[in-house]
């Protein structure tokens, strides 16, 4: 069956006419091209659907019943009076929920004595005591959310209260509190890498060492779509609605916490308003819900409040360490060393000793050749929400602690902070290059990249422009950013590939977007490996029985896996689609060439495309013998990509501050970004500015205060700052791409990027401002009343001094 022979020279002609437009139209959508996000025109007539957009026939509502303790021996719960108020259906406490597992800590840990890390126990609702302000004690379900939340708020829960901490400091001293009995010190793991004994000799012998005290700031998510949940039981199945970072992971994780088979739950994600790895963990409003479903027999709904997420999400970030940098009398860095402390909050999270433990160890690195690292950080309890991954979790931090300390060692020396840099960067001729973390970075170009950065700042003008800001009685200062991040490692991911009856095509696969726009960048890789038209695919990510297995999105590795495991999947159905076409075509197989999206009998002009050969094939339109594949259809799973990769960077922001206010301004923002190859550079831009502007927040304004007894003082946006546009300028970005060798695309992640390199350059821009005024170094956030009162000490007494 000839599906595609010319007849004569005119059809020649049309022929190739044909083929070069039909190239076109794929090239258009190819592989580096601004592709606008297909999602967008949905989302922007509101036609999205998140989880609070989902109802279903007969559905009840949970409110959840919060302490208003931050530590405490829970001796009653007294919800008589709530049961017999109109509306309500149960109310269920944690001797209700006797049978489930713990949500747990998948963290795998050791002491440094070898000893296992201390994991308590965490059930959904508090049983006998409470540790935190909005440690859930019980759910309220009723027919409307009001009734539940009139009932709710009559539930009286006696609690005998006991001495807070919310520092992980504090909290390790000696007489702090203890939030459980088992756990001495209030220590769930005393963390440690590295060779001590190098390390201590590397100081010993370093002709200078740096010492800077280091915090960074906890931060509330603060995801533009709060939380909710919506379960359902059905044939003995149960159905969950909710946000995620990867249903098939959901899957697993609410299955064994239930303890039923993984095919006994179902997970439904929609759109995702954010979620900055807050949304990966099961919650314990997720069990409350599944619980009352099957035990009344319809639908239950729980939704969050914004003033609710500040004390029912986990935070981010709350690292207090010391940085040391031992550094030879040329500059050259000798060793580093991280000592401090990491605050875990009342509870372990999925994931939350591995921020200030392992990735500060593999990012504390960067793109700088320090032969020694050493990171101890003990893992602290502290009466305060539990902390779990945000947006780069130990990524930004460890970039941040080695620049500060880079800034820190050249004015301590008297040396050009440039030059030290330089002096210690990672060389081309050096890759591939094995760090003192135990990584290996396959790729880079730093010194070059650096240099770009710098000259698109303009640093050779900042001289001239800080004079021009003194005659106005204004500070001016520039900082340097640079940035390396290890991104998440290799695992197992889906691509499973549809082809339709109607000519469309349908991608599945385990990695989930939360507003990153995979969409698009993932069909034009499938565009551009099969030749299909870019509006002819559509991604299916979040519905656990399409999506069996899967990854996840998270530690910026979604482009690495899905697109591994898209080329690979698009190669098989290339395989399929070869033995197909030789028996359409009747040519061998042998003879069957694959390019643009058509099989072509090698050395002649007869082919058929992919996208025809897929319509025969469903219109029945192929005899083929029983032996040969009978569709396109691939499902396939992936090893992923052979290594973590290294995106890096390097961000320049230059800043004034009012010295009679402490008022600083971000002037401009300039920042040169190895990502590899972009498969789409607008949805990279825009990741980009996501990460640089929350960056900023944490740098400037985001401050999450408790005050004696636990009670958190910034519970809203009346007192948590949040950035707006008016607090950043127009963004000047560059691309140094080299490409990635460790998966077959050559891409690198971006999603964290920004982060790690506003946050520390803007730091340095201000503390490069107020050098002049002999303040070494301030804590983040660099508030107005925070920098105007260090001025205030500094032209008293304090000149030089570090400002905490």
């Amino acid at each position: 069956m000839n599906l595609h022979q010319p007849a004569d020279g005119q059809a020649d002609k049309l022929t190739a006419d044909a083929l070069t437009a039909e190239r076109l139209a794929v090239e258009k959508f190819a592989v580096g091209q601004s592709v606008p996000r297909s999602e967008d025109p949905m989302l922007l007539r509101g036609a999205g659907r998140y989880t609070d957009d989902v109802n279903l026939p007969n559905q009840a509502y949970a409110v959840m019943v919060r302490s208003r303790n931050a530590h405490g021996v829970i001796r009653a719960i007294d919800a008589e009076a709530s049961r017999k108020m109109p509306g309500v259906l149960r109310i269920y406490t944690a001797a209700d929920l006797e049978g489930y597992g713990p949500l747990k800590c998948i963290v795998p840990f050791k002491n440094r004595d070898g000893s296992p890390m201390r994991k308590p126990w965490r059930g959904a609702l508090a049983k006998n005591k409470v540790r935190y302000v909005g440690d859930p004690v019980a759910v309220v379900v009723a027919e409307t959310v009001l009734a539940a939340k009139d009932a709710a708020e009559a539930v009286v829960v006696q609690i005998d209260a006991l001495p807070a901490v919310t520092s992980a400091e504090d909290a390790a001293r000696g007489g702090a509190p203890l939030l459980y009995d088992d756990v001495p010190g209030n220590i769930s793991l005393d963390y440690h890498f590295g060779d001590a004994a190098a390390v201590d000799a590397a100081f010993a012998a370093a002709a200078h060492v740096t010492r800077l005290p280091l915090i960074n700031s906890r931060l509330v998510v603060n995801a533009m779509e709060p939380r909710a949940a919506l379960a359902n039981y059905e044939n003995e199945r149960f159905i969950l609605y909710v946000a995620s970072q990867g249903v098939a992971g959901m899957r697993a994780n609410i299955a064994e916490l239930l303890g039923v088979d993984a095919k006994a739950v179902h997970i439904l994600t929609g759109q995702v308003g954010g979620s900055f790895g807050m949304k990966a963990a099961v919650f314990p409003e997720y069990v409350c819900v599944l619980h009352a479903a099957r035990a009344l027999g319809r639908p239950v709904k729980w939704t969050d409040e914004r003033s609710g997420s500040f004390f029912s999400d986990s935070h981010g970030r709350s690292h207090d360490v010391t940085g040391e940098l031992a550094l030879a009398a040329d500059g050259t860095f000798l060793a580093l060393r991280i000592t401090g402390f990491a605050d875990m909050g009342a509870f372990l999270s999925a994931m939350g000793p591995f921020p200030g433990t392992l990735n500060i160890v593999k990012n504390v690195q960067s793109m700088y050749r320090t032969p020694l690292i050493e990171v101890s950080t003990k893992c602290v309890f502290t009466n305060t929400p539990q902390i779990g991954p945000y947006r780069g979790a130990g990524r930004p931090e460890g970039n941040y602690f080695v620049e500060r300390l880079i800034d820190a060692a050249a004015a301590e020396m008297g040396v050009d902070r440039l030059a030290l840099r330089r002096r210690n960067q990672i060389r081309p001729k050096d890759l591939p290059y094995k760090t003192a973390s135990d990584v290996t970075y396959d790729s880079g170009d730093f010194a070059a990249l650096t240099k770009q950065a710098l000259e698109l700042a303009d640093f050779k003008g900042f001289a001239r422009r800080k004079r021009e800001s003194l005659r106005r009685g204004k500070l001016r200062g520039l900082g340097i950013g640079n940035f390396l991040e290890v991104t998440a490692p290799p695992s197992k991911e889906l691509a499973a590939i549809t082809f339709n009856a109607d000519g469309t095509v349908t991608l599945a696969t385990g990695t989930l977007d939360f507003g990153m726009g995979h969409a698009t960048p993932f069909a034009q890789v499938l565009s551009q490996q099969l030749g299909i038209p870019f509006d002819k695919i559509s991604l299916v990510q979040g519905d656990s029985d399409r999506i069996f297995m899967g990854g996840g999105s998270g530690g910026s590795k979604s482009i690495m896996h899905s697109g591994t495991a898209i080329v690979e999947a698009a190669a098989k159905v290339v395989e399929k689609g070869k033995e197909i076409a030789s028996h359409v075509l009747e040519a061998a197989v042998s003879d069957i060439e694959f390019s643009h999206g058509r099989f072509i009998i090698a050395g002649t002009d007869r082919s058929v495309s992919l996208v025809e050969l897929a319509r025969t094939l469903h219109n029945g339109g192929a005899k083929l013998p029983e032996d040969a594949p009978q569709s396109l259809d691939v499902s396939h799973v992936s090893d992923g990509p052979s290594a973590a990769t290294f995106p890096n960077g390097c961000h320049v922001a230059e800043v004034e501050v009012d010295p009679e206010t402490g008022v600083v301004e971000l002037l401009k923002y300039s920042c040169v970004n190895d990502f590899g190859i972009v498969v789409n550079p607008m949805v990279v831009a825009g990741q980009l500015h996501g990460g640089v502007v929350q960056g900023i927040g944490q740098a400037l304004m985001e401050m999450t205060v408790y005050d004696g007894d636990g009670q958190l003082l910034t519970g809203s946006f009346m007192d948590y700052a949040m950035p707006r546009a008016t607090d950043v300028p127009s963004f000047t970005l560059a691309e140094h791409p080299v490409p990635a060798k460790t998966n077959p695309l050559g891409v690198k992640g971006c999603g964290e990027a920004g982060c790690a390199g506003s946050l520390t350059s803007v730091i340095n821009a201000v503390l490069d401002a107020l050098a002049e005024r002999g303040i070494r170094h301030l804590d983040m956030p660099l508030t107005p009343f925070r920098i105007w009162q260090a001025l205030r000490e500094a032209n008293g007494n304090g000149a030089g001094r570090s400002i905490r």
